[in-house]
Formats: C-alpha cells, structure tokens, sequence
C-alpha cells in the first residue's frame, strides 16, 4: 500500500491537489484528524486482508483546519512509520500574498482567522506548520505555477518508475444499429470493410476467431485502415494528458458489433497494451446476435 500524506498552508491549492491524487487512483480521506491516521490505514489494510477490498494507495489530508488535534500530528506521523508502509509527505506551500489574494477571489474565511486579518492569520499558520514542513520530502511552491502545472509535479512525484498511466483508455466494439455509445470519445466506422456476415462459414463465428479475424484482415485496406488509427492514437494520447483527460473511450463500429468491430478493436488494445499503456477492452454487442427469439406462445383454445 502507498501512503500520502497531503498537507501545508491554507490556500495552497489541496483542494485542487485532491482532485488529481484521486485521478492518480488514491482513495482520499479530506481533512482527517492526525489521530485518526493509524487506525484509518490499518482498517485499509484490514479490509485488504480479511474482506478482499482492495485499497492499494491512500492518501490523507492534514492541515489546521482540525486546529485542536493539529498538534498530535508529529506523533501521528511517528506512529504510521512503525506500520512499514511507504509513507510520502507532500507540503503545499504559497507567497502571503498570493494566498491572501486567493482568498479574496474566494471569499472564504481562513480557518485561524477568528477575530483576526487573514495575514495575522497566515503567520499563525506558518508557525504552526513550521515542524511538519520540515519533515516533508516534497515541498510545492504554488506561488507561481498554473492548476495544470501542479498536477504535472504530482504525477511526475507519484508515478515512479511504472511510468505515466494517468489516462485510462478503454477500447470498445459495438454494433451501428445498437446505436453509438454515448460516452465515446473517437468513433472509426469499419463498415467499408466487407462484412463476414456474408460468407456462410463464418456467420455464426465471431471476431475472435481466428478465421474470421485472418478474412478482415485479408484486405489490405483493412491494414492500410489500421495503422493510421494506431498512428492517430499514439500521436494524439500524450495532447489529451496534456489536457488533464483522464479517461479516453475508443469506439470502433461495424454493423452488428459482431466480427469486423471486435477484430480491430482486440488488434488496438493489443497493440496499445504492448505500449505500456493502461488498456481495457469491452465488446458491447458481440452476443446481441446470438440471442434466440423465444417463439410467442399459442393461444390455448378455451375449452367449452
């Protein structure tokens, strides 16, 4: 289990930081008491073990907004160590002025403002945090960074060596009189190819067969066809991460979603799988065709 503890200066953008470790796959718990922290992770562990939830990163966010259980927060920290669980402290700082800037754009309050100016307030906090700041392994100054940016270190912190997996691509075949999954993202209609359908060996088979697989692909259109769609694909993946995507839904359409959608969408996957990228692979309607119509009952003649 990956353990992230997400904390510094009101106004320094956790808020947004949250959102992005949540799209990195890490379960989220906002604002918790730093005395809650241990027995919160070994219920984690817990559920992993005993009920097969599997909870594989976490990530907490302690800040002063708990101002009277802020203190225990060293010793909370001590405490996660002794479980051996990777620990990663991440410290979100920002300029006076900029967080008091950015609190007027928001119009909330600050937590420790009661009864003072929010830079009175500021310097509280900046004390306050002063211990735990220096035990981070990660300090962020957003002072001078976009949304966008912040969410390019955080990757860039928390992706290691298994790379950058941030966009879940899912490739999916259906049938055109299915109608076109709404959720789709880039739609390729296959139906130019000639249709398997039509060769009676072959009807009842499906695209993953091998024979019919081996008959779409025997038309070096269909080839031609593919490799500008992988080519389009690979090109266009690292501009939508760019973008802040997180999920991209590939559609690949033929007729019935039966034979020639299923074949090319198991060649993209697999291909976009060899990548090193996070692939899934749905084919809607592959049994749509299979289903037998149940014959309507006969009316039973009234008996007399």
């Amino acid at each position: 289990m990956e353990v992230v503890i997400l904390t510094g200066m009101s106004g320094a953008g956790k808020s947004i930081a949250v959102n992005y470790l949540e799209d990195l796959g890490f379960f989220c718990v906002d604002n918790a008491p730093p005395q809650m922290l241990q027995s919160m992770l070994k219920t984690f562990m817990k559920w992993e073990t005993e009920e097969g939830v599997s909870v594989k990163k976490v990530a907490f966010v302690v800040d002063v907004r708990s101002v009277a259980m802020f203190s225990g927060i060293k010793s909370a920290l001590a405490q996660l160590e002794k479980t051996g669980v990777p620990l990663r402290l991440i410290f979100l700082e920002a300029a006076d002025q900029t967080l008091v800037n950015r609190y007027k754009q928001s119009r909330r309050n600050h937590p420790l403002a009661e009864g003072v100016g929010i830079l009175e307030a500021i310097a509280t906090e900046r004390i306050l945090m002063s211990d735990i700041k220096a035990l981070a392994q990660d300090v962020i100054d957003t002072t001078n960074i976009e949304p966008w940016q912040l969410r390019d270190l955080l990757y860039k912190m928390l992706s290691g060596s298994k790379g950058d997996n941030r966009l879940a691509i899912l490739v999916q075949s259906f049938g055109f009189k299915y109608g076109v999954p709404l959720d789709c993202d880039n739609v390729f209609d296959v139906r130019f190819i000639p249709n398997p359908f039509y060769v009676p060996e072959l009807r009842k088979m499906s695209g993953l067969d091998g024979k019919v697989s081996n008959y779409v692909y025997s038309f070096p259109e269909t080839i031609e066809f593919m490799r500008h769609v992988k080519e389009l694909t690979e090109y266009t993946i690292p501009f939508y991460t760019r973008e802040g995507k997180v999920r991209l839904n590939i559609g690949i359409g033929c007729t019935g979603g039966r034979h020639r959608s299923v074949a090319m969408a198991e060649d993209l996957a697999g291909y976009l799988h060899e990548k090193g990228l996070d692939v899934s692979l749905d084919h809607r309607d592959l049994k749509k065709d299979t289903k037998v119509r149940k014959k309507p009952e006969k009316k039973r003649k009234q008996e007399d």
